[in-house]
């Protein structure tokens, strides 16, 4: 598992888990594992079994004893965090680069054809060495790629570009020529085609800003991958946290306050009232445990002016929605301070 780096670091809005003097081996599936755990072990940067990274390795092809080219990928319905080697696929990088021939021999092709959504089943075709483990939908995006190291996350920061009314202007303002925006597509073989065609026509770019979705980044080494992923983050956050002083700073946030939160302590006095119930309800069919989370950015939210709106929009990533739900449930009425607990309950 990653440790966090020793290292002072500038870097204000992640963390550095991967340790110089960690051992792993340039160039191997465990330096992939070992990359992917630390990038999951910082929840700001993807969502839980959100995001995928892949290397390309060469390695002996067990039917001829030559040395091959092989993509190792998360594979479907895995988490970064806790991701070992039997959580990524591992496929020939060849053959999947000869699917796009397969894949323009279609007559009826294009987003969201049936010919698109033929070309996943496509992908056991290509698997290296009996590897079982399914491979991602996301898996055009890693091979076509022309990169050896491919990061592709869900962060916070990340997404606010990606998902806001002038995506493509905020992209160009942050990176400049570093990083390229492309438009919102579905995950699969035609996002996968774009992003090979934005490499040839960008070729010095090191990473793309996903529309609506996230973002891809690459290396020429696992290490030099992250950093950059790390580095790109960064820079979106520090963006937004000086448009966000520009424009009122903290108290000016979701249109301000409009509210003020309880005491922590009568908190958790409504919290030991209400969840028992509350837990009891969503349990009806299928047994939940609840959790809280009330900390200062997410009180400043709930207690602001525009919360309502905002929590009616819903996720602005679909891979969120994956775990959260399309939206939330806001209720916006909130008791005082001085109101009994049983009372604020009926």
């Amino acid at each position: 598992m990653p440790t966090t780096n020793p290292t002072p670091t500038t870097m204000k809005h992640v963390t550095m888990h991967w340790n110089p003097a960690d051992p792993v081996a340039p160039n191997s599936v465990e330096e992939l594992i070992h990359r992917s755990n630390c990038l999951g072990t910082d929840q700001r940067i993807t969502n839980t079994g959100g995001g995928n990274t892949s290397s390309k390795i060469s390695e002996k092809d067990p039917l001829t004893g030559e040395m091959v080219e092989v993509m190792w990928v998360k594979g479907s319905g895995g988490d970064l965090r806790t991701s070992k080697k039997e959580n990524f696929s591992s496929l020939y990088q060849s053959k999947l680069l000869d699917l796009q021939r397969v894949y323009a021999a279609r007559a009826e092709k294009g987003l969201k054809s049936p010919a698109e959504d033929e070309m996943v089943g496509m992908f056991s075709h290509c698997t290296f060495n009996l590897n079982p483990r399914p491979s991602s939908i996301d898996t055009p995006l890693h091979s076509f790629i022309p990169h050896a190291h491919v990061d592709h996350t869900h962060p916070n920061a990340a997404i606010s570009v990606a998902a806001c009314a002038k995506s493509i202007e905020v992209t160009k303002e942050i990176y400049g020529d570093e990083v390229v925006h492309i438009p919102w597509m579905r995950p699969g073989f035609e996002l996968g085609l774009a992003m090979q065609e934005a490499c040839k026509n960008h070729p010095q770019a090191k990473g793309f800003i996903m529309g609506q979705h996230g973002l891809i980044n690459w290396g020429k080494t696992g290490r030099e991958c992250y950093e950059l992923t790390l580095e790109l983050i960064e820079k979106a956050a520090e963006h937004i946290e000086k448009k966000q002083a520009e424009r009122g700073g903290e108290a000016a946030i979701f249109g301000g306050a409009v509210q003020a939160a309880l005491p922590e302590e009568k908190r958790r006095e409504v919290f030991a009232a209400l969840l028992p119930w509350l837990r009891g309800q969503v349990s009806q069919k299928k047994r939940f445990i609840a959790t809280i989370q009330d900390d200062e950015k997410i009180l400043r939210f709930v207690n602001s002016k525009d919360a309502p709106r905002l929590a009616e929009l819903g996720t602005s990533c679909p891979d969120h929605f994956l775990r959260t739900k399309i939206k939330p449930l806001y209720i916006g009425t909130a008791p005082k301070a001085d109101t009994p607990v049983e009372e604020s309950l009926r």
